[in-house]
């Protein structure tokens, strides 16, 4: 009976440590803005300096277009062992004149991200793969440079004799 009990016992304490040992974690990326909170940020007022006043660095600049300034921030959840899932992201845009002026600002969520095709094919290279046993073998049997002659290439491919 007593053994009965502590078996019993032990389960539910294994069973509660699993679950708990099962809660995910959620981290936050990037700088968060209380929640129904928008950046106040006009076209055509505010300037790269208010902006870096208000908002602070960017998170990236555009690739081609340094005047286009990304504010990234997104929260993912980890569980256990699997791979992280995204749950929120906010993307702002602040595009900018060559003068330093905003002229417009645009806010991207998950809905407006698209799914990146990645291709893992292999670019081919001329000559063929050598297997392990033919790297580890590959000069056994070769003749090497005292053998013809003594006499070593120079420097730059030059290849003639060597001059005192």
């Amino acid at each position: 009976m007593a053994f009965r009990r502590a078996l019993i016992a032990s389960a539910i304490i294994l069973a509660g440590g699993l679950v708990t040992a099962c809660n995910p974690t959620l981290r936050s990326h990037g700088f968060r803005f209380p929640d129904g909170e928008a950046p106040v940020i006009t076209a055509g007022e505010d300037t790269q300096a208010t902006v870096l006043a208000s908002l602070g660095s960017p998170s990236t600049r555009g690739m081609f277009d340094e005047n286009t300034w990304y504010y990234i921030a997104d929260t993912r959840e980890y569980l256990a062992y699997l791979r992280p899932e995204t749950r929120e992201r906010r993307v702002i845009a602040v595009r900018f004149d060559d003068a330093g002026l905003v002229t417009a600002v645009d806010e991207y969520g998950m809905e407006d991200g698209r799914v990146v095709a990645f291709v893992g094919r292999e670019t081919p290279t001329r000559g063929r793969e050598l297997s392990i046993l033919e790297q580890l073998l590959g000069n056994v049997g070769r003749p090497t440079a005292d053998q013809f002659g003594g006499q070593q290439n120079l420097p730059g491919g030059a290849g003639g004799p060597r001059r005192d």
